[in-house]
């Protein structure tokens, strides 16, 4: 394959820290590079260096004569003083972008419910960042440096761009690096992972699959490696294994090495155990919305949901921004009240919400960390039976990738990915047993997230998580529900069915901008073949025995849920048993709403 670019003997130094020390790499054709590494150890810098924005103190960076290299900064650089239209396609007349199929794709794909001629000024972060993604999409470059791409994107415009890149750069043509935290984009979209540590940069052939079965063949080699480290990527490795459906029928590494790595890796999660720990600290009731919706001026948010929240359930909310999430989280806390319906909670519920804000370190903000831990807890028990274990606070801290000299530091001085986890640990040590986690990942590194992961493994309580972090998401829940049209909907194909119901609705749905109406007008449109006579009144009369056996399937699942809070908590066997039926019951309404949603995609 043809080469493209290239870095020799990189040498790289901060007044306080050496960066990188002779490094040398390259970028081929065909090349889709993800980069990976903790915060702070220089990936930005690197990218920076090879994209021509940063000069080394060292070595030097060649690129092929005629090859165009295009950034998307990490930082927001648009022009408040441009229209859409004017920072995606400049002063390109109509007639010429509207003729270019890529131009259509990516404006249709990022730019659909944005007015075309609107202003930039105004946009939130999530549509200033797609706005930057097409203007650089849009571009006739050969190799694209992508600084944290999927930050402010949410599940729907992280899945398109990965599909946009696929078909744009095939195996032998043009160049990818990527840095960014998202897992699964990596894994989605990488064929080689690069992974910064120690002033070098180590490349891994594959993605972030194959990626972390290397990464732990080489911490079983290497004795100087931290136990820690190494225990948690075998750990995600079981996950990617046992755990991910979607990611265990592809080829990505070799599946016998990776079988003999995790043989004596427990499952993630002892799920019995801890449904059993959360009944017993939660009681009879969690939180139950009975027909609660939401209501602003004339606007309904959210429509009535009921909705019965059971101990140890671990559950994703997804949804567009705006869709109501934060009104639903809002009602299971008991920070928002239904304007109709209600909310009925339990007495010994006790709800903590991790939000995107640093809320809970505004008045620790002097004090150094050791001292903001210490003034909670002296000690935290993780885990609950044979497998409880008590912590200091120094060795929470610890877990949390705090050095020794951290402990110190003022908490103003902390690095933003370092105050989100002392955010988190602040909120454990409160002991709530219903647990609300809105956009936890931001500002984490992918070495942090497994432990943030590994830290919830074991916690026994009701979890609600909302991200756009589709890795995460699937790594710590069960089960997934969304929020379409103001209604909450059971998601038993996970984050796949909720990609192909937003298709949906934005097909069936008008268009809303000049843009959406000239990409969609010149991009080909597929549509499934209905169905006619005897298969369409077929069709239709199961759909409604399919319904009718949904909704006598839920209320069996609600009813053994109330007789499961009411039952003997000292009975373990008894408990078990029922949480099995439970478990059952979710497994059947699974498979009959699955095929409930085949056939409304047939009947269109």
């Amino acid at each position: 394959m043809a080469h493209l670019l290239g870095a020799e003997a990189l040498h790289l130094e901060f007044p306080t820290k050496v960066v990188f020390d002779r490094v040398s790499l390259g970028i081929d054709e065909g090349d889709r590079i993800g980069v990976v590494g903790r915060n702070g150890d220089g990936k930005s810098s690197l990218l920076a260096m090879l994209a021509g924005r940063l000069e080394p103190d060292g070595g030097r960076v060649t690129v092929r004569g005629g090859v165009r290299v295009g950034v998307l900064d990490q930082a927001d650089t648009l022009d408040d003083a441009l229209t859409i239209r004017e920072a995606v396609v400049g002063a390109r007349p109509d007639h010429e972008w509207a003729g270019d199929a890529r131009t259509r794709d990516v404006i249709a794909g990022l730019l659909g419910d944005l007015a075309w001629d609107g202003p930039v000024t105004g946009l939130s972060g999530g549509q200033r960042r797609r706005v930057s993604l097409a203007a650089l999409l849009v571009g006739d470059y050969d190799v694209i440096f992508l600084d944290e791409p999927t930050n402010h994107l949410d599940v729907e415009a992280i899945a398109w761009l990965a599909e946009h890149i696929k078909r744009r750069w095939p195996a032998n043509q043009g160049g990818l690096l990527v840095v960014t935290h998202d897992r699964w984009f990596l894994d989605e979209v990488c064929n080689t992972t690069w992974e910064v540590h120690d002033r070098i940069v180590e490349p891994f052939e594959g993605g972030y699959a194959a990626y972390i079965l290397q990464r732990v063949e080489r911490d079983r080699q290497a004795a100087v490696i931290e136990q820690r480290r190494q225990n948690l990527a075998r750990k995600e490795l079981a996950w990617l294994r046992r755990g991910a459906p979607a990611r265990t029928s592809k080829p990505k590494f070799r599946i016998d090495a990776a079988n003999v790595l995790i043989a004596d890796v427990p499952e993630i999660r002892d799920v019995t155990e801890l449904r059993s720990l959360a009944v017993s600290r939660l009681g009879k009731d969690v939180v139950d919305l009975l027909d609660a919706a939401v209501s602003y001026g004339d606007r309904e948010v959210l429509h009535p949901v009921e909705w019965r929240i059971a101990p140890g359930e671990r559950t994703g909310i997804l949804g567009v921004n705006g869709a109501g999430k934060s009104t639903l989280l809002g009602l299971v806390s008991g920070d928002v009240e239904p304007t109709a319906g209600r909310v009925k909670r339990g007495k010994t519920v006790k709800v903590a919400t991790l939000t995107q804000r640093l809320d809970e370190l505004e008045e620790h903000l002097d004090d150094p960390v050791r001292v903001v831990i210490s003034r909670l807890r002296t000690t935290y028990t993780f885990g609950s039976g044979s497998k409880a274990q008590e912590l200091t606070p120094g060795q929470l801290l610890e877990s949390m990738g705090f050095q020794s000299a951290q402990l110190s530091t003022p908490v103003k001085d902390l690095s933003g990915g370092q105050k989100r986890r002392l955010q988190l640990l602040l909120i454990l040590l409160e002991q709530p047993n219903v647990l609300i986690l809105d956009e936890p990942t931001n500002d984490l590194d992918t070495d942090m997230l497994a432990a943030i992961e590994d830290l919830l493994d074991s916690w026994p309580g009701t979890l609600l998580v909302v991200s756009h972090d589709r890795y995460f998401i699937e790594r710590v829940t069960d089960q997934q529900y969304a929020i379409l049209g103001g209604h909450l909907r059971h998601l038993p194909g996970g984050v796949d069915e909720y990609l192909r119901l937003r298709e949906r609705e934005r097909s069936a749905g008008p268009t809303t901008s000049k843009a959406t109406d000239a990409a969609a007008a010149a991009s080909a449109s597929s549509t499934t073949p209905s169905l006619s006579g005897q298969e369409l009144r077929a069709a239709q009369k199961e759909v409604a025995s399919l319904e009718r056996r949904l909704e006598k399937l839920e209320t069996q699942i609600a009813t053994a849920k109330t007789a499961l809070a009411d039952h003997d908590q000292s009975d373990y066997v008894g408990l078990g048993a029922e949480m099995a039926r439970i478990g059952e019951l979710e497994k059947e309404r699974d498979g009959v709403e699955e095929r409930w949603f085949e056939l409304t995609e047939q009947l269109g």
